[in-house]
């Protein structure tokens, strides 16, 4: 949890999910009146949309069962394509494919990764809620679409899964960049854990339908990846049912405000900034968060893909590094707008301008000082460098002592401030 000494002039606060017994490993529950048996007959085509290697989705297990139940129903395994939702990241690696799916089916079924900057590969469909919608053909060419996902705390969704896969996951760089330009993100709705009245998740929901997404199999995880609540059907019922969950397990109560912070990342978003800045953001901007504005954020993260290789991920390196300051960044991309990808780098700089971010441990420190962040070997530099940061940032003496706000998995933990 936390293998690091504390001195004794800061005040630790270690906050965690509450995570209780899932349901025997296999376990769905089917939730609405919609069923495979319903929408499926024999000789038709499947496609399966499934989350990619940034995604700790159990893939193999949703994906073996369904095509159990896809044989039982007379569908072969030819007719089914599996499509890997990659939105705007990088394809994944054969071994990546391997882990995600199991050696045999990655070897055996039809797996497509999605390009969602292929004019060819996408259908440009009637726009939703003034938004254009375009994904991958082969959600829309095809007889059945399933998908696959996790409900978890989302930045713009308020929790992910859903139709998120296919229309996001599945979707062309129009529809990505339209749901992640400045217009959207700066609405009141789209916000960490906000579901109801979201214009982020309405979007993605009447997009689903017009895609026509039949069906879903979305899981809740904990921090170890083991599954704790699974569902299956229509997917906006399912979405809400398994939402109503997750909120148990992953928001808590804060009773102090914090003056520094530690924002634990998970692998994989630990492999690249554009991923583990998450946490940090997570933290920031959830409503009630209890940092105090100043509070330093320590982010412990390797990143071997230093920025990441995905066209989202360059593109966030090269708008955040390529600016003079975060706040200089902020103002001009509201004016000018940003491609699919730099919503990252506009997040992120919104956080920069009120919470340093100091990066531990990462193999590109170059990369992480580029994007305006601090980067330090260990975890005992990063401590000092961040006490100095918030007595500085609060005016406080060297004895006089400081909240200390642990998360250690910053992206399945939703802190909240509590109201006196």
């Amino acid at each position: 949890m936390v293998d690091f000494p504390i001195p004794n002039r800061l005040r630790p606060q270690v906050v965690e999910s509450h995570f209780l017994p899932g349901p025997s490993e296999g376990t769905v529950t089917p939730v609405g009146s919609r069923r495979l048996n319903d929408i499926v007959q024999p000789g038709m085509h499947v496609t399966i949309a499934f989350t990619d290697a940034t995604r700790a989705c159990p893939d193999e297990l949703l994906i073996s069962q369904l095509f159990i139940r896809l044989g039982a129903l007379g569908v072969a395994l030819p007719d089914v394509t599996l499509l890997c939702a990659t939105g705007l990241h990088r394809p994944m690696t054969s071994v990546e494919r391997e882990v995600k799916l199991g050696r045999e089916l990655a070897a055996r079924a039809r797996v497509v990764d999605h390009h969602a900057l292929d004019p060819a590969s996408l259908v440009h469909l009637d726009d939703v809620d003034g938004l254009p919608v375009v994904v991958d053909r082969l959600c829309v060419e095809t007889d059945v679409l399933i998908a696959t996902g996790v409900v978890e705390p989302h930045q713009y969704a308020g929790y992910s899964g859903g139709a998120k896969t296919v229309v996001i996951g599945c979707g062309g760089e129009e529809t990505i960049q339209a749901t992640h330009g400045a217009a959207m993100l700066d609405q009141p709705g789209v916000r960490l854990g906000s579901v109801m009245n979201n214009p982020f998740q309405q979007f993605v929901r009447r997009a689903g339908e017009r895609i026509g997404l039949d069906y879903v199999v979305n899981v809740v995880l904990d921090d170890t990846g083991r599954m704790l609540v699974a569902a299956a059907g229509e997917p906006n019922a399912v979405h809400d049912w398994l939402v109503e969950r997750a909120r148990t397990f992953y928001e808590t109560r804060v009773y102090r405000p914090a003056h520094m912070a530690l924002a634990g990342v998970p692998a994989p978003k630990a492999a690249n900034l554009y991923q583990a800045s998450r946490a940090a953001t997570y933290l920031a901007l959830a409503d009630n968060t209890p940092l105090l504005p100043g509070a330093p954020i320590l982010l412990p993260a390797a990143l071997p893909e230093g920025a990441g290789q995905g066209t989202g991920e360059r593109r966030f390196y090269e708008v955040l590094s390529g600016a003079r300051s975060p706040a200089q960044l902020v103002d001009e991309l509201r004016r000018t707008g940003f491609p699919a990808g730099a919503q990252r780098a506009y997040i992120l700089a919104q956080v920069l301008m009120h919470h340093p971010i100091i990066v531990v441990g990462a193999e590109h420190p170059e990369v992480v000082r580029a994007c305006h962040m601090y980067a330090v070997a260990d975890m005992q530099a990063g401590m000092a460098l961040a006490e100095d940061l918030s007595r500085q940032s609060f005016n406080m003496g060297s004895d006089e002592p400081l909240n200390f706000l642990i998360v250690p998995d910053a992206l399945l933990t939703l802190p909240r401030l509590a109201r006196a």
